[in-house]
C-alpha cells in the first residue's frame, strides 16, 4: 500500500514543523533558542542514550516498508551523527483536529503566516513530499516514507535532506535527518476534554565539515530547542483545539483567509471546528463577534514574525 492511501495519509505536521528546525542544520533553532522569552519547556529534555536508541531503532516498523525505503531508513541509522529521543509531549486537542493536522501540515503552518508569528513555509512538491524554508538560512524537502494507524494511534517515519548558511556556521550545512514519530490517544483530562500523546525520535546525520560544528559547537543548541519546538508546537495545537470548541466562529472565519491552503481542505477545517463545538457545547449560541477575538487568542503567547526578524538580524 502506498503510505499517503493510509489512514494517517501524510506527514505530521508535528514532525515536518519540527524537522524544518534540525533538518541537516540548525537553520531555526537559534531562533528557537534565543528568540522568544515567552517559550515554555518540558523538565525533560529527553535522552541520548543508547538504551533509548536501542528501543527507537526496534520500534521503526523495518519490516512493513518498502524495500527502497527501508534501505534509506537503513543507511540514515548507519551514518547518524547525533541521535535525540524528545521527551513524551501530552496535551489537550480534538481527535479530529490533530488527524487534519498530520494530513495536512502546510494547513497549519499556513495559519501561523497568516497570524503573522511564523516565517516558516511547507509546500506540497509531489507526492508524500514537502518543500520547507524557515525564513532564516533553512530549506530543506521532507519525504514520508512510511505511516500506518493502529487503534487510536499510529506512527509516521520522515526522512529530510537540507541545507543552512547562517551565522551559526562559518560554513554552509548539509546533511540529512530521519524522525520517527509516534502518537496515541492519552487520557482524557480532569474535565473529559480528550488528550493526545505524542514522541519524536530524531537520527541527524551531516555531510563533512558540518560533522564537527555540530558534534562540537551545535549539539547543545539542537538538544535545547528541539525540545523546546515540540512542545510550542503542542501548545499551539492545543490552543487551537480549545478556540474549535469556545469560538468556532473565528476559526471558520481564519480557514477562510487561508489563501494558501486548498479550498476544500479550508472547508474541512471549519467542519472539524462546528463539530468540535457541538460536540462540547450542544446548546451553544453562535457569537458573531468571535472573530475578532481569534488572534489574540491564538497568537498572544508567540512573538510576531516582525519581531523574530529584529532579533535574527541583531
Amino acid at each position: 500500500m502506498r503510505a499517503r492511501n493510509c489512514g494517517m495519509a501524510a506527514v505530521g505536521v508535528l514532525a515536518a514543523v519540527w524537522a524544518a528546525s534540525i533538518v541537516a542544520d540548525v537553520g531555526a533553532a537559534d531562533m528557537a533558542a534565543s528568540g522568544s522569552g515567552r517559550a515554555s519547556t518540558t523538565g525533560d529534555s529527553g535522552s541520548s542514550s543508547r538504551e533509548s536508541r536501542r528501543r527507537a531503532i526496534e520500534a521503526l516498523p523495518l519490516e512493513r516498508m518498502p524495500h527502497l525505503q527501508r534501505k534509506t531508513v537503513e543507511k540514515c541509522l548507519h551514518s547518524t551523527t547525533l541521535y535525540r529521543k524528545l521527551p513524551v509531549e501530552t496535551f489537550a486537542c480534538d481527535p479530529d483536529l490533530l488527524r487534519f493536522s498530520l494530513e495536512k501540515p502546510e494547513a497549519i503552518v499556513d495559519i501561523w503566516r497568516v497570524l503573522g508569528i511564523s516565517r516558516l513555509a511547507l509546500d506540497p512538491a509531489g507526492p508524500d513530499q514537502w518543500r520547507l524554508s524557515d525564513g532564516y538560512g533553512t530549506v530543506g524537502v521532507l519525504r514520508l516514507l512510511h505511516c500506518e494507524q493502529h487503534g487510536s494511534g499510529g506512527a509516521i517515519v520522515l526522512y529530510g535532506r537540507g541545507a543552512y548558511s547562517g551565522s551559526l556556521s562559518p560554513k554552509a550545512l548539509t546533511g540529512t535527518c530521519l524522525l520517527l514519530v509516534q502518537h496515541r490517544a492519552a487520557s482524557p483530562s480532569v474535565d473529559g476534554k480528550p488528550r493526545q500523546s505524542v514522541q519524536i525520535d530524531a537520527f541527524l546525520d551531516t555531510d563533512g565539515v558540518g560533522l564537527e560544528i555540530v558534534t562540537r559547537t551545535l549539539q547543545p543548541i539542537i538538544v535545547r530547542s528541539a525540545a523546546s519546538n515540540l512542545h510550542e508546537i503542542c501548545l499551539f495545537m492545543s490552543s487551537l483545539s480549545q478556540s474549535a470548541q469556545n469560538n468556532p466562529e473565528g476559526v471558520v472565519h481564519l480557514a477562510d483567509r487561508l489563501t494558501r491552503t486548498d479550498p476544500e481542505d479550508r472547508q474541512s477545517l471549519a467542519k472539524i471546528a462546528l463539530a468540535a463545538a457541538a460536540a462540547i457545547h450542544p446548546q451553544r449560541e453562535p457569537d458573531p463577534s468571535a472573530a475578532a477575538r481569534l488572534q489574540a487568542d491564538l497568537a498572544a503567547r508567540w512573538l510576531p514574525a516582525e519581531e523574530l526578524d529584529h532579533l535574527h538580524s541583531q
